[in-house]
């Protein structure tokens, strides 16, 4: 089930995380509820999603409503974000449960992440390299089993860099194949 899948990777997120400084915050409870709705639809005749069930963490630069929204950041710590940034909704549309948000360096900036107040992110093949950035808890999370997938983002090598840094095939769409949103 959606919920047994969900309970499986936030038990070994909270197990794994603070090793290799995958996460900003794990979000359980939005999690398990969300996993239990998905086997609910299921269960009263199912749901068409192609991703429906499947654990993806939203990276800490995109708001989720109700959830703390720091970009890495000590300027925004404590800010919880009061709507969903576009991602959030399309990921959730195609069925995908969030888990967390993953590290990510101040407001995205520098190539490794090593957000202000919190563990680095490290590859997991070597927890003395760094696992890359801005994507980096991204990354981390993907390599070391914590997700299957992860959301990230990539003005200039942001989900490359982490990507190769942890031995993992990251996906950069071409621009304009998907919209920047209302946020932006």
């Amino acid at each position: 089930t959606a919920t047994a899948v969900a309970g499986a990777h936030l038990a070994r997120s909270e197990r794994l995380s603070p090793v290799v400084g995958a996460f900003a915050r794990l979000t359980p409870d939005l999690a398990l509820q969300r996993a239990a709705d998905l086997d609910d639809a299921v269960a009263r005749g199912g749901s068409d999603a192609p991703l429906l069930g499947v654990p993806c963490p939203v990276k800490d630069l995109n708001p989720v409503a109700g959830v703390g929204w720091e970009a890495g950041s000590a300027a925004m710590r404590g800010t919880v974000a009061d709507v969903d940034d576009d991602i959030v909704g399309w990921l959730a549309a195609a069925g995908t449960v969030m888990t967390g948000k993953t590290a990510t360096p101040e407001f995205g900036l520098p190539c490794y992440t090593e957000p202000d107040g919190a563990p680095p992110a490290r590859t997991p093949w070597d927890l003395r390299r760094s696992a890359g950035g801005s994507s980096g808890g991204a990354a981390a999370a993907v390599a070391t089993g914590l997700a299957p997938i992860a959301h990230g983002s990539d003005g200039g090598g942001s989900i490359r860099i982490p990507a190769s840094a942890c031995g993992l095939v990251g996906l950069k769409a071409s621009r304009g194949r998907v919209s920047t949103g209302r946020l932006r």
